[in-house]
């Protein structure tokens, strides 16, 4: 199928058309003949590469009750992602070739975007033994990204072993930086809040220590190291002191922790119960201040359903995590682009171009331009919408935007020249 986008405004340019045809962009100009195309009016909306989620909780295997391959992938499109990784911390966990073939044959099978499994660490995501690291980066799935996210690799030892395998095929160990013992029985960020609430507080030392330590440990290795949802104005000056060395560190932002603070848990509301929790308001402009300045890398979005039994309950026993991929681009513009922090180019550049070259995707993230594969997103940046969780493509409702109003809308969303959303529907 041919498609002729008209006047849409790439990276936040001027008015251009597009042609795509045969999966990729074949013409960039004006007033483009639309001669066997069907025509698709873009005036006023932005033309951004398709956007590319390093941290997604799809939850299938297992876990089918919270999220499935098909509606979290569907609500990826919605969001305007063409590319999501998946975590390794399913039922079974993905620690095998056959788990990881088994969440990449179900992502080609839904074909709303393209979704490459993350690897376990280690068995079982245990912290004991290392996975089949070796045998899921030469299965059918090629892994490149490595994570035991919900659990830390406190061991150092087993750290720089992975660290060392990965290194063999250009793979990255993505660490969930949490030293377990100085959040033992934690609730939320350690800090006034906490101590007013009587919430057992999750000190900022927990998730640095941890980053410190594996940022000397991938330098002593020469192998890639990656942090998940940098939370701390603290960890972002560690990963700046080891990015000015010259070490292998990249890091990602949650939308959440670029948006919200931890003066929410005084409503003692589950929905805002988190990993890493919510922090400050110091924290938060540090991490945009990161973002900005490219010592974090991406923003990623820890999308992580859960089942409403999970969530609407008491604080102490609810689970922890927050559903995020309809809402990622709207918090990116509120936090970033509004604010004047990035353009339209620098946020296509941290929520596409450097997200698929960590997770070394060859077919994604690749700016608007002649002869690029059409994996594009139609965003109209000044639509404004009130949350509605119950609106959510995504089988789960755990959103903390509930009722709130953010800006900008997706309307089109294009997997290699096919649409996965059309007028802001599934296509």
């Amino acid at each position: 199928m041919t498609y002729l986008i008209k006047g849409a405004r790439i990276l936040g340019g001027e008015p251009r058309d597009l042609r795509i045809d045969d999966g990729v962009i074949a013409e960039i100009g004006d007033d483009l003949d639309g001669a066997g195309a069907e025509i698709i009016e873009a005036d006023g909306l932005i033309a951004l590469p398709g956007l590319v989620d390093l941290h997604t909780h799809l939850r299938e295997p297992g876990r089918e009750d919270a999220e499935t391959v098909e509606t979290g992938t569907r609500a990826a499109a919605a969001g305007g992602f063409t590319a999501v990784h998946a975590m390794a911390n399913t039922e079974p966990v993905a620690d095998t070739a056959g788990v990881v073939e088994q969440v990449w044959r179900l992502g080609r099978e839904a074909g709303h975007c393209d979704v490459h499994p993350v690897g376990a660490v280690t068995r079982g995501i245990e912290g004991r033994q290392l996975a089949e690291l070796g045998a899921m980066a030469d299965s059918a799935a090629h892994v490149r990204v490595f994570s035991d996210d919900g659990h830390c690799v406190d061991d150092a030892v087993l750290m720089r072993r992975a660290l060392e395998y990965v290194k063999a095929f250009d793979g990255v160990v993505a660490q969930h930086a949490q030293e377990p013992r100085l959040t033992e029985h934690a609730q939320m960020n350690e800090g006034e809040v906490s101590g007013r609430l009587g919430l057992a507080g999750w000190p900022a030392v927990a998730e640095e220590a941890i980053i410190a330590r594996d940022c000397l440990l991938a330098a002593h290795v020469g192998s890639r190291l990656h942090v998940c949802h940098v939370s701390t104005a603290g960890s972002v000056e560690i990963i700046r002191w080891a990015k000015s060395k010259g070490w292998q560190v990249t890091a990602e932002v949650t939308p959440h922790h670029l948006f919200l603070t931890d003066a929410l848990a005084e409503s003692y509301d589950p929905i805002y119960k988190v990993n890493p929790p919510l922090r400050t308001k110091a924290d938060v402009e540090a991490l945009r201040e990161a973002l900005a300045d490219g010592t974090i890398d991406c923003v990623a979005t820890d999308h992580a359903p859960h089942p409403v039994e999970a969530k609407e309950t008491e604080w102490a026993p609810a689970a922890m995590g927050m559903i995020g991929l309809e809402t990622a681009l709207s918090v990116a513009q509120a936090a970033m682009v509004d604010t004047g922090l990035l353009d339209w180019a620098g946020l296509a550049d941290r929520m596409s171009v450097r997200p698929a070259r960590i997770g070394r995707l060859h077919g994604q993230g690749h700016l608007p331009a002649e002869g690029a594969p059409a994996n594009l997103t139609l965003y109209d940046p000044g639509a404004r919408r009130v949350i509605d969780p119950a609106a959510s493509v995504s089988k789960s409702r755990n959103t903390p935007f509930a009722g709130i109003e953010l800006p900008g809308r997706v309307l089109a969303t294009f997997l290699r020249g096919r649409p996965t959303v059309l007028e802001g529907k599934p296509a």
